[in-house]
């Protein structure tokens, strides 16, 4: 009964973490190629080149420090927010969520090998690529749904919503 009532949260926190993981992937080529473009190789090289001689445990604030900027731009947006300026807290929030995955993973590609030596933190590491794999398995079935509910006969379908689908799909087509 209560894995029942659980079961909508646990698709929303699969969906959420799946968003995160997703914006993770498509951020770091974004990052990479901000970084063939402004001078952050040779940044990245030298900052490599430090972390080389670092322990573990101080590679780890290397990895955590750069992100502690961006909070105050977290606390802005929810000031902004509470002010009801919708679409500025937006953009802030975004902004900061976006520069926030985006140093992440620059800094992660980075230090990866020294804080997976700590036995901690590579469990950790391991255990959220599982979280992962198994949120993905429980948004895999409602997605194939949806796929199938969109490319379908309508079956569950109002036929309004289904010309709505068709005509977006004709204009995203058309657009091309």
């Amino acid at each position: 009964m209560m894995r029942r009532l659980l079961q909508p949260l646990w698709v929303l926190l699969a969906v959420i973490f799946l968003i995160e993981a997703w914006l993770w992937d498509h951020l770091e080529p974004v990052v990479a190629k901000v970084v063939a473009w402004i001078p952050l190789r040779q940044f990245k090289q030298w900052l490599s080149d430090r972390v080389d001689s670092l322990s573990p445990a101080m590679t780890l604030i290397v990895f955590a420090v750069p992100v502690i900027p961006l909070f105050p731009l977290k606390l802005i947006g929810l000031w902004l927010l509470a002010h009801e300026y919708w679409l500025s807290a937006i953009c802030v929030y975004a902004f900061a969520k976006f520069a926030g995955l985006g140093v992440t993973a620059f800094i992660f590609d980075v230090t990866r090998e020294k804080l997976l030596q700590m036995g901690w933190f590579k469990w950790l590491y391991d255990y959220v690529l599982w979280i992962r794999a198994k949120a993905g398995e429980l948004v895999a079935p409602i997605k194939q749904r949806i796929r199938e509910l969109i490319a379908g006969n309508g079956e569950g379908w109002s036929a309004r919503t289904l010309r709505l689908i068709q005509r977006f799909r004709k204009s995203v087509h058309e657009a091309r």
